[in-house]
């Protein structure tokens, strides 16, 4: 081999390292900002926060509260009856009554077809009847919810079944405006956006809670009273 080919083919040689180099080093930076992009989706999406509608909901608490608290519930839900019964009070007691906090209830049916229905009639007490003859009656309906957990899936909250329960709260004037209301569909709207929200954010079970737009992960009512404290220096 002549001493200028043994020098073209060092020269070749050194071009396809350096291509080669430079192959690999575009691939790691691509995977570099790929991986980045990961962490930044998933930390983004761990700590999002969702604008929420609370125009025309259902409200506890002072209007003035820097927090806002949404549960998510299905009447049918046994969850959702133990969560009533057994963690509310606390709720209300600790961050309610103390004006740390607003509590908004919205409507996630999806057990059975009465619980489509008791959402609906509820939802027109609240049209009709206002905040508190609703909250009234909200109450009521999740302690007349059999505890039986085989009755979950049967037809329990018939129209006569709700039209008798809300007799025990309101005269008869008012249980026939809201009959007469609910065979109407009048809350047909009000119910579908509570669907809608819940679908927005991503709410596939109950009873679901949402702190300032941020869902609540955990357990404890120190858990909630916490994030409920957390969110109220963030704003």
């Amino acid at each position: 081999m002549t001493k200028n080919n043994k020098n073209n083919k060092n020269k070749k040689n050194n071009k396809q390292k350096q291509s080669s180099t430079f192959t690999f080093w575009i691939i790691g930076l691509i995977a570099v900002i790929i991986i980045g992009f990961i962490f930044l989706a998933n930390g983004k999406e761990k700590d999002v926060a969702f604008e929420i509608d609370y125009k025309g909901q259902p409200y506890l608490g002072d209007k003035k509260a820097p927090v806002q608290i949404v549960e998510f519930g299905d009447y049918k839900c046994p969850i959702c009856k133990s969560f009533e019964e057994n963690f509310f009070p606390s709720i209300q007691s600790e961050l309610i009554d103390t004006g740390k906090a607003q509590f908004y209830f919205m409507n996630y049916s999806f057990i059975n077809v009465d619980s489509i229905r008791s959402a609906k009639f509820a939802e027109t007490v609240y049209k009709e009847l206002g905040n508190d003859t609703f909250w009234e009656f909200h109450e009521l309906l999740y302690s007349k919810q059999p505890d039986d957990q085989k009755y979950e899936k049967e037809d329990v909250f018939t129209d006569k079944f709700l039209e008798e329960t809300l007799k025990e709260i309101v005269n008869a004037s008012d249980v026939k405006k809201v009959v007469t209301s609910f065979k109407a569909d009048s809350s047909e709207d009000l119910w579908n956006k509570d669907m809608e929200t819940a679908a927005e954010l991503g709410v596939s079970g109950t009873p679901s809670l949402f702190v300032n737009g941020k869902k609540f992960e955990g357990n404890t009512l120190e858990d909630l009273v916490k994030m409920v404290d957390e969110a109220a220096k963030e704003k």
